[in-house]
């Protein structure tokens, strides 16, 4: 896929993060995978990540993530696959080129391993993945990978292939700074933890869209959120946050890791073997089980 193209697709619609499935052995599951993420391109998400946040990239060797964009291309028919990238900056290369040649067609390059880093050295670091590949590169801004708005422009006149800015700090004036600095340039995508609580706040600073999170297992829902946001049917908005966005957040505070291990659950509740989590995050409980699938409710897949 063309950068443009991709910088394109990106703006278009919802994004999510299909899980990555794992067997009882904690390998990883090609078919039930398959599965999955051939349900989701059935619904209107514009771009599905492999290997992603939520399907696990920090616990995946450079070696699998390959094989997950691979799985990924053939289930997803016309929807655009874009892979996760990250850990220093000779690995990200090495994982940039290996997903370029088994079909990708975008990387997100997620924060580096551990170490906080200067400026001019998340400059350097992008840069090179960026000259490594020939696809789209977006770059996610949290935690230990937080640009500022002049490094970021002096990226994007460097970097033809960089397309995209995903923000996860919730540093609503930091990101209001770089929309307006950068303007049209790249496209803007909302990525804090059940991106939907800060939707509308993020769309007002200038984004593109966002990525959710329960889409894994609630697609009607999340899409049917995403329109009524698009829309400004703000009553609408809030009848779904209060039933179920409020109430799964409850949930995914109950322990640290539960962002990606409630969402887990709610693949495995819609009939999908995906497989436990794995280490060092843990599945939830029986009890945190079954008010998962309270909440699913009516969203049952059929």
């Amino acid at each position: 896929m063309k950068t443009e193209d991709l910088k394109h697709a990106l703006g278009a619609g919802l994004l999510s993060f299909p899980v990555t499935h794992f067997d009882a052995q904690g390998r990883f599951n090609a078919k039930s995978y398959a599965e999955h993420v051939n349900w989701l391109s059935g619904f209107e998400a514009a771009t599905l990540f492999a290997a992603g946040g939520t399907g696990e990239f920090f616990s995946l060797t450079p070696d699998e993530i390959p094989e997950i964009v691979r799985v990924a291309k053939d289930a997803a028919g016309d929807t655009p696959i874009v892979s996760g990238c990250g850990y220093g900056t000779e690995i990200a290369v090495s994982i940039a080129k290996s997903v370029e040649k088994a079909g990708a067609d975008g990387i997100l390059l997620l924060p580096h391993y551990l170490i906080d880093a200067p400026q001019e050295g998340l400059y350097r670091h992008i840069k090179a993945v960026c000259d490594a590949t020939g696809m789209g590169v977006m770059v996610y801004n949290r935690d230990n990978l937080v640009l500022q708005a002049d490094t970021l422009a002096r990226l994007c006149d460097a970097c033809p292939n960089l397309v995209g800015f995903k923000d996860g700090t919730g540093d609503i004036g930091l990101v209001r700074q770089i929309t307006a600095k950068m303007g049209d340039r790249l496209t803007y995508l909302g990525g804090m933890p059940t991106a939907e609580l800060f939707a509308e706040a993020y769309l007002a600073a200038g984004f593109t869209t966002y990525s959710s999170a329960v889409f894994n297992f609630v697609p009607g829902l999340a899409i049917e959120f995403y329109k009524a946001l698009r829309a400004g049917e703000r009553a609408k908005c809030e009848t779904i946050l209060i039933d179920f966005f409020y109430p799964f957040m409850t949930i995914r505070n109950r322990a640290k890791g539960y962002a990606v291990a409630a969402i887990k659950a709610g693949v495995r509740l819609q009939g999908f073997d995906a497989g436990p989590v794995r280490s060092p995050l843990q599945d939830l409980s029986a009890e945190e089980t079954e008010m998962m699938e309270k909440l699913i409710g009516d969203n049952r897949r059929r």
